[in-house]
């Protein structure tokens, strides 16, 4: 009897199951690895199934690593970004929004911007610390600090970690304003400081909305607060005193753009007196990405969208040029300002720019008095 040959291994690769609760549906190596993983099967899978027939995959779960960085204000120069500097107390961010243009960023830490990004984070628990360091020294400058601006300060594990919470406190005692973008309504939770700083002009917070689909917002953004609660906070923050804005970013093409007037006057309604807003941007690894998870998602108008898209960015899916990448090009562009312009005006929002008050900063007493003990007798201060 001759031997049966031993199974041939597929060299093809496989997909990836679809995580439950997740945003992107692979986790493609970093653009700077120089070797590819890839899935594939010997035909032996004996995952158990749900009631659909479904392959029932146990929750994948998030990671948190810690990270020492040294420092804690980024610093940026681009001439379409409205600041210089920003804090991020994350790396990578749990919202899973597909489209986030920080996913790229994980690439340089050696892990994936796809399922890695939302599932693998790094944590920044000294960086209340690190910012009282740059505050205080000689050689800073007081302007608007950033929050927001590439992963959320907002995102679901500053429920229990509060980072953010204790830079915003550390902000306030300098006097020392900030702005802030987030997706999560958890940013609520520090109306009473945001609130406290308000009245001095030092906070002003917007609210990013994508769509008022719940299903849509579901697909896009898994872990993000849900369109309703994002207006709630937007409520309560104006209620606090806060000024508030509404980012409706970004805007896809045949996707979610025709919300955009609907999201504007819902966000109005709830208090905010500022607006804004942003094209998809697909640059490195988020074009292949956003286009598998849209035609998962939805496969009907996969095609139109992602030759819209290429509408607005010249024949390609992405444009990097400073000043066109945010808003586009060509007529749809041109249309999908007009329209903004619109109904801004015609709900009263942008009427009254916030500038936001450096004149106040100053370094606390108590933290100066404890400078110059140190100082005074050859020893390291404990800043917190």
């Amino acid at each position: 009897m001759r031997p049966t040959a031993p199974p041939e291994y597929p060299d093809d690769p496989v997909a990836e199951p679809v995580q439950r609760g997740r945003g992107a549906l692979s986790n493609e190596s970093s653009r700077f690895d120089s070797e590819r993983r890839i899935r594939t099967t010997d035909g032996w899978d004996t995952a158990p199934t749900d009631a659909t027939g479904e392959d029932e995959l146990p929750p994948l779960r998030t990671t948190l690593t810690r990270d020492a960085t040294r420092t804690i204000l980024a610093r940026n120069s681009s001439p379409d970004v409205p600041f210089d500097r920003s804090i991020n107390p994350y790396r990578g961010c749990e919202h899973g929004c597909i489209y986030c243009f920080a996913r790229p960023t994980h690439a340089y830490l050696g892990l994936s911007p796809g399922l890695d990004f939302e599932t693998r984070l790094l944590f920044k628990p000294d960086a209340a610390k690190l910012l009282v360091e740059e505050l205080v020294s000689p050689k800073y400058r007081p302007d608007v600090i950033a929050m927001g601006t590439n992963t959320d300060p907002y995102q679901p594990v500053e429920r229990e970690l509060k980072i953010t919470r204790q830079i915003l406190r550390v902000l306030g005692d300098f006097n020392n304003p900030v702005g802030i973008v987030t997706k999560n309504a958890l940013v609520a939770r520090d109306a009473d400081i945001l609130g406290d700083m308000a009245k001095r002009n030092l906070a002003e917070v917007f609210l990013s909305i994508t769509t008022l689909d719940r299903a849509l917002a579901r697909d896009m953004e898994p872990r993000a607060s849900t369109p309703q609660k994002r207006l709630d906070a937007i409520r309560a923050l104006s209620d606090a005193g806060v000024p508030v804005g509404v980012m409706t970013a970004p805007m896809i093409p045949g996707l979610n753009d025709h919300e955009m007037e609907a999201i504007l006057e819902a966000a109005q309604k709830a208090g905010a007196t500022r607006a804004g807003f942003i094209v998809l941007r697909l640059p490195l690894e988020i074009k292949e990405l956003f286009q598998e998870w849209l035609r998962q998602h939805r496969p009907d108008r996969a095609e139109r969208v992602l030759s819209l898209i290429r509408q607005l960015r010249g024949g390609a899916l992405n444009s990097a040029q400073f000043g066109q990448r945010m808003r586009g090009e060509g007529p749809i562009a041109q249309l999908l300002s007009a329209r903004f312009a619109a109904a801004t005006k015609r709900l009263g929002l942008n009427q009254v720019r916030y500038r936001l008050d450096t004149s106040r900063f100053a370094v606390p007493e108590a933290v100066r008095t404890a400078l110059t003990d140190a100082k005074r007798d050859g020893r390291q201060m404990r800043l917190l």
